[in-house]
């Protein structure tokens, strides 16, 4: 392995992921302290999910520095191992644990990138950006998240809601370009069965599922609007997607109630 490996990263921070040796050199978000806190408490408490900071402030203070998680994160074109319900619901189980080590983590101090809607915002922070390019899988499981940048307050039915507009996806079956297609509902079941969730949570999360499309599509059009490359060719291509995916989740809200009962 050559002393550094660029990785595929996420949108925001492509291009300059790198692996090296058994950590990741990422750049240093404007609210590092508050995700490398999550991240330490995460560790303490005995969650191996996620990754541990190494150094939250290499390079000048431009680098932090994470452990390495061995696995495949589930990039596009999605692998057809990584459409099945089953590693679906490995997502909702790995949320689960991920939501019940993070419940005793004192939030108030800290700033965080994005704030969560005021309806979904409690005091368990959430990792907001669940997509499967932020999940690590060995052997077909999902065995850590990644990319906690838009990490903050929130609630469990609001990131159950952002994991099943990626995963479901939640969203005309015509944009969907795979065997998802026509498949939302049993998926979102698929996703909230994984997550072990009962009556009240399952009725959150579909409650919750348009305003979480919304809020996906806003981080991206405002990304795209502040002049970041990648975002705005997303934007430019995705705008529209979103706005049907809204009008489908609303017009097939009883349909997703049902499916999750």
């Amino acid at each position: 392995m050559p002393a550094d490996e660029l990785l595929a990263g996420g949108t925001a921070n492509r291009g300059r992921v790198f692996r090296v040796g058994d950590t990741v050199h990422r750049p240093r978000g404007g609210h590092a302290p508050a995700v490398h806190a999550l991240l330490g408490h995460l560790r303490d408490t005995g969650f191996r999910g996620a990754p541990g900071v190494v150094d939250g402030a290499a390079d000048g203070g431009r680098v932090e520095v994470l452990d390495y998680v061995p696995g495949t994160a589930a990039v596009e074109p999605l692998p057809g191992w990584a459409l099945t319900d089953d590693a679906l619901a490995t997502v909702g189980s790995l949320l689960r644990s991920f939501h019940d080590h993070a419940a005793s983590f004192d939030a108030t101090p800290l700033r965080w990138q994005r704030a969560v809607p005021p309806p979904w915002r409690g005091t368990l922070v959430t990792h907001n950006d669940v997509n499967p390019a932020n999940v690590v899988f060995r052997d077909g499981r999902a065995v850590a998240l990644i990319d906690f940048d838009l990490a903050a307050p929130g609630s469990r039915p609001w990131d159950l809601a952002i994991a099943a507009c990626c995963w479901a996806p939640l969203r005309e079956p015509a944009d969907v370009t795979d065997d998802r297609a026509g498949a939302a509902a049993r998926r979102l079941r698929a996703l909230l069965d994984g997550y072990g969730a009962d009556a009240i949570l399952r009725t959150a999360t579909v409650a919750a599922s348009a305003t979480a499309n919304a809020w996906i599509a806003a981080v991206i059009r405002d990304a795209s609007q502040a002049g970041h490359p990648a975002f705005g060719r997303m934007w430019e291509a995705q705008a529209e997607m979103y706005r049907r995916a809204g009008g489908w989740i609303v017009a097939h809200r009883r349909e997703l109630h049902a499916a999750v009962r």
